[in-house]
């Protein structure tokens, strides 16, 4: 593959295999026909696959089209969220809806949220802070935020809860690690007599974990790294530096492609709620209302 590409042309290709005509794709675009045929062509060179079938009756995609215009429509939504969730994290001294949420789910599931909240409000001013759950929890009982998002495996004291996901941890090492070729899950006591990376101190997912292996009567948690973010974890397993347990949410890919290995674990219970919270004794309303509305509709 000579280059990646372009993120105007992946979208040409979604438009094509929805609206079934290249013609119409770039009309939507508000291209000239013979630049999007162009642009495809490109499209196609690059990825060195035939991606369409041209007839007189329309465009329709091959089978390898298909599977690529799955992938494109994964690269366009994953965009959209970057985008919207670096709008509300500028916006976040401002704004008219104040939103506090832990690495994972402001990684993987706000921006969604955000996002489609802005579609029925696009007025709506939001900001976003990140950081671990149990500053979310002292950020909405400071009132420096209206509503926050937490994974820790219980509710923070004092607050106002509901559920809004639910999301289990799994252990996962790099494609190499001795554990990636074992055939029978571990048990507790093998896990806990590895030094894992583990995120810092605060964090839902060290307490999900620590809480787990407490009611394993497993022992504790042996770090061999703390590090204060889901993304540098997951750099560091896929990178051979060790062992850790992660939400599935942060992984799913890199298990669907083959950049980590999950390994079973016997008897651990690492399954945990998503939550939203915000101050006790208070009915949310407004956007705040509108926001724990849409992260619950899908639950």
């Amino acid at each position: 593959m000579s280059a990646v590409p372009d993120l105007e042309s992946l979208r040409l290709l979604v438009l094509i295999g929805e609206r079934g005509s290249l013609g119409k794709a770039a009309a939507e675009l508000g291209i000239a026909q013979p630049s999007a045929s162009k642009r495809l062509s490109t499209l196609e060179r690059r990825l060195g696959l035939t991606l369409v079938d041209r007839t007189r009756r329309g465009s329709s995609l091959t089978p390898a089209g298909r599977v690529v215009w799955g992938w494109a429509q994964r690269v366009l939504e994953e965009l959209d969220g970057l985008l919207t969730g670096a709008e509300a994290l500028r916006s976040e001294r401002d704004a008219k809806l104040r939103v506090g949420a832990s690495m994972t789910i402001a990684e993987h599931l706000v921006p969604m949220w955000i996002g489609e909240l802005r579609r029925s409000e696009p007025e709506l001013y939001v900001g976003l802070q990140v950081t671990n759950s149990e500053r979310v929890g002292e950020l909405v009982r400071d009132g420096e935020i209206d509503v926050g998002f937490v994974e820790s495996p219980t509710a923070p004291a004092g607050l106002s809860t509901r559920r809004v996901a639910a999301d289990r941890l799994l252990v996962v090492v790099a494609p190499a690690h001795p554990w990636a070729r074992i055939r029978r899950s571990l048990s507790t006591a093998e896990l806990v007599t590895v030094p894992l990376v583990v995120r810092e101190r605060g964090s839902g997912t060290r307490e999900t974990l620590e809480r787990a292996l407490r009611r394993a009567g497993a022992g504790e948690v042996m770090p061999l790294v703390e590090l204060g973010s889901a993304a540098a974890v997951r750099g560091a397993v896929i990178a051979g530096t060790g062992p850790a347990v992660m939400s599935e949410l942060a992984v799913a890919a890199d298990l669907a492609e083959g950049r980590l290995s999950e390994v079973a674990v016997a008897g651990l219970d690492l399954r945990r709620m998503l939550r939203a919270v915000w101050p006790a004794g208070r009915k949310l309303v407004g956007p705040a209302a509108s926001l724990l509305a849409t992260a619950t509709r899908g639950r």
